[in-house]
């Protein structure tokens, strides 16, 4: 059941899956408000777009890779239908975005908000891919960092949910200062999967 009401400056502000209620409309917490697909984020070499019903095809031709799903807890998702489910809760979400590399203007991935909880002042990034050639590098550094910025001028702590045997993607959140907090079983396509939830503070991210 949507909740609140959609505010007409363009982009979906959701709360716990659903639209903002008014009282947090209203509220000091929500002074300013959190578009979740803000349309102008961009820094030296990442550009983000928000993700539409149109850009299965392109998306894909990035996800079909095997390999970039190889540790992650849905090693499948580069199946067409597996990949279609994922994708169709991407759009659903009304958060997530096309990655490009802002200096060739090639489409290199996606990355997404989630879970925005303004009475604990959290939101997560996750749901996030890159194609291979752009590993091990400054871009997904680059897009965290886009992503941390934009964020920390709406809420005091950013979480984010690693598969438990992604060691890759446990490393390079580490070395952007995120601590891990718990573990946790995260739903992926349905079914519960380990995870470990790591987090960064505001007060930590601007020192």
């Amino acid at each position: 059941m949507k909740v609140g009401r959609r505010p007409e400056s363009g982009g979906r502000i959701l709360w716990a899956g659903n639209y903002i209620p008014e009282f947090y409309l209203n509220s000091s917490v929500m002074a300013e408000t959190f578009n979740l697909q803000n349309n102008s984020l961009t820094n030296d070499l990442i550009r983000l777009q928000p993700l539409g019903i149109d850009d299965f095809e392109k998306l894909y031709s990035i996800a079909s890779d095997p390999l970039i799903w190889e540790v992650h807890p849905s090693k499948d998702r580069y199946r067409r239908e597996v990949f279609r489910e994922f994708f169709a809760g991407a759009v659903d979400s009304g958060s997530a975005f096309l990655v490009f590399d802002q200096l060739s203007g090639e489409l290199i991935g996606s990355s997404r908000y989630y879970d925005l909880k303004p009475e604990n002042s959290t939101v997560a990034i996750g749901y996030t891919f890159l194609a291979r050639k752009y590993w091990g590098g400054a871009y997904n550094k680059s897009l965290k960092r886009l992503m941390l910025d934009y964020a920390f001028k709406f809420v005091d702590k950013v979480v984010f949910h690693i598969g438990a045997k992604n060691y890759r993607s446990q490393k390079a959140i580490v070395k952007l200062g995120a601590v891990k907090s718990k573990e946790i079983d995260f739903e992926s396509e349905g079914v519960l999967q380990p995870h470990f939830e790591y987090q960064i503070l505001k007060a930590s991210w601007l020192i």
